[in-house]
């Protein structure tokens, strides 16, 4: 690819570093990115102390997987929200078994297949729908999804970014996830009844 900006090496070497077990390297990554994981621990999980603890196993994760960065492909910052927003959903994922406790943030639940590769071909196919059902919201809901989700911006940056007021980017995720959610309900229902579409 494109040869790599000055502070992208800084950046790759210091994951090589991390990833041979480095703790000057493994500090310096924490002390860079603990602020932002929290943050988004804390929009997605129900307590501060899960989001605590979020945030250590984030690290971890990071830690585990610093020799796959590839500055190519991604702004550290962005593999640093990748990796954590994965972790947050498959952390929502085993607690979705007793959802009554999550309130709203139960609705990220199915958003994992965004974040997440899909593992086999059939979940091409969900991802699939589930880009197009994101395309058939409201545009502010979809382009609030979108950013937060695909992207990995936070609320607060996607209200800077659209000049909206904090409170309405909040209810437009909201009543986005909510309509996604019914909407992917009743494919699954429709889908087993209707085999010849």
């Amino acid at each position: 690819g494109e040869p790599l900006e000055p502070a992208e090496h800084d950046d790759w070497l210091l994951m090589q570093k991390v990833g041979e077990g480095d703790e000057a390297a493994m500090a310096e990554l924490y002390d860079r990115f603990v602020g932002l994981v929290y943050k988004t621990s804390r929009q997605m999980m129900p307590s501060r102390a899960e989001a605590e603890d979020a945030v250590q196993e984030t690290f971890i994760r990071l830690w585990q997987t610093a020799d796959r960065f590839d500055p190519n492909r991604a702004k550290l910052v962005t593999w640093v929200m990748l990796i954590s927003r994965r972790h947050l959903i498959d952390r929502l994922r085993r607690k979705s078994a007793r959802p009554e406790q999550l309130g709203l943030d139960s609705s990220v639940d199915f958003l994992g297949p965004v974040v997440m590769p899909p593992r086999d071909v059939g979940g091409n196919h969900d991802l699939e729908i589930l880009q197009r059902r994101v395309a058939e919201l409201p545009e502010l809901q979809r382009v609030v999804i979108e950013r937060t989700y695909i992207q990995g911006f936070t609320l607060r940056e996607v209200s800077e970014q659209l000049n909206a007021p904090l409170g309405t980017v909040k209810s437009a995720l909201s009543r986005g996830l909510a309509r996604l959610r019914d909407r992917l309900m009743s494919d699954n229902k429709n889908h087993g009844q209707d085999s010849s579409a």
